[in-house]
């Protein structure tokens, strides 16, 4: 599992190594530069103070070990009257001013003037320089590097002092009863978590109202369902009671047709579970002309049973994004309630058009329609219209759920659902993408 804390420690911690190596490198190319200047200021001294008088001969070496400044003399017949280390492998002859040569033993700075009649030539290596100014460096950065320890533990407090509000969400998650969805408090919280508690506050808001659209779901369906269900275990009883044969046949053909309903409630009640914003889609280019022709024949035969005359009047290219199952239910849906409530000799025009890009789906028929009053209720849950004396049921009872699905399919595909008046005085759904 990876750690906030132990990678904030390692990034800082390296940055400062890399900051305090760059600032080590920037104080020895420093310190090198004024030994070069201090150095060279000592060998123009030095050469300086020599006497300018002839050497009657050459002098020995004091020490071939000693890597201080090495001295050589020649006068102006180019004989050597001086060598101080006569080992020290040198150039033979002397180039005025200051020169760097590179030698067996190394790098030397090499010094040369005209002293009186004499030429002399001084030579240092630059390793003492790099020393000095590698103890320059060092004696600068070491309370640094001493300090890097308690520099890590102050990084490890600071941080966790810093993740403490983060501590606290978590453990106010983590006690918390599973029906506890109450929003959290983001009061005293640092701005870079107030929008991590902020979402969770927007995630427990959606779960409580999913969670309070479940429970009225189930409370619903089981109130629905417990009718029907009612109704068929009497049916039922009816069969077992029957003393003859047209008795019985009367209680079957009730039964079958309360087993029809709860079917189609229960089918119903699945479609509407699918529905809902948690279900799982998968998404895709779907043509709605081809879907609206496959939903039509489906429902012919049930049309010419009831004797409603049902097909496409117009029908335009046209394809939406969306799940193709789900379109297919609101469709099969709208046309299902159109043949139903539509009575024998009427007729359901479907037409498919796209106005300034946008696809349009409407569904009409020739049956009662709904008030205007009710046409914004009937997208309520187990919501019924009621009978009047102009509304003819042609049909089996419905649920209640059909338009509430078609409205959930709709607005999860970004559509709209408008019921209006079709022209033949009946009920027009339009779905507008």
């Amino acid at each position: 599992m990876r750690s906030i804390r132990r990678q904030l420690l390692i990034w800082l911690l390296a940055l400062v190594i890399v900051g305090v190596g760059f600032a080590g490198w920037l104080i020895y190319r420093q310190a090198l530069a004024e030994a070069n200047e201090l150095f060279d200021y000592q060998l123009q001294q030095i050469a300086a103070a020599l006497p300018s008088e002839p050497f009657s001969s050459v002098l020995t070496s004091r020490s071939e070990s000693d890597e201080g400044v090495v001295i050589q003399i020649w006068n102006r017949n180019g004989v050597l009257m001086y060598y101080s280390h006569p080992r020290v492998p040198l150039a033979p002859h002397a180039e005025l001013g200051f020169s760097t040569e590179t030698t067996p033993r190394g790098e030397w700075r090499v010094y040369s003037a005209i002293v009186g009649d004499n030429v002399v030539q001084l030579a240092q290596p630059l390793s003492i320089r790099n020393r000095v100014a590698a103890g320059v460096a060092w004696r600068t950065l070491w309370p640094l590097v001493l300090l890097l320890p308690l520099l890590g533990l102050a990084i490890w407090v600071i941080v966790g002092r810093g993740l403490a509000p983060l501590q606290r969400v978590t453990r106010a998650l983590d006690t918390r009863h599973p029906e506890a969805l109450d929003p959290l408090s983001d009061q005293r919280l640092p701005q870079e978590i107030q929008p991590v508690v902020r979402a969770l506050n927007a995630l427990l808001s959606r779960l409580s109202a999913a969670r309070d659209t479940q429970k009225a779901f189930v409370a619903d369906a089981a109130h629905e369902l417990r009718t029907p269900l009612a109704a068929v275990q009497i049916q039922a009883q009816l069969v077992a009671r029957a003393h003859d044969d047209d008795t019985r046949r009367d209680a079957l053909k009730d039964l079958h047709e309360g087993i029809a309903r709860a079917t189609r409630l229960a089918e119903q009640l699945l479609a509407l579970a699918r529905s809902e914003p948690d279900g799982k889609a998968v998404e895709t280019q779907v043509d709605l002309s081809g879907l609206l022709e496959s939903c039509v024949r489906g429902h012919v035969l049930v049309a010419q049973q009831r004797g409603v005359d049902l097909g496409i009047e117009a029908c335009e290219p046209a394809t939406v994004k969306g799940d193709p199952d789900s379109l297919r239910v609101m469709f099969n849906n709208l046309i299902d309630n159109a043949t139903k409530y539509t009575p024998r000799g009427g007729r359901v025009d479907v037409t498919v058009n796209v106005e300034d890009g946008r696809p349009r789906v409407g569904i009409s028929d020739s049956g009662p329609g709904i008030p205007q009053e009710e046409r914004e209720r009937v997208f309520d849950r187990f919501y019924r219209v009621g009978e009047r004396a102009d509304r003819t049921r042609t049909d089996i009872a419905g649920t209640g759920l059909g338009l509430a699905i078609v409205r959930r399919i709709a607005e999860q595909h970004g559509a709209v659902v408008t019921l209006g008046e079709s022209q033949a005085g009946g009920l027009k759904a339009s779905v507008r993408f």
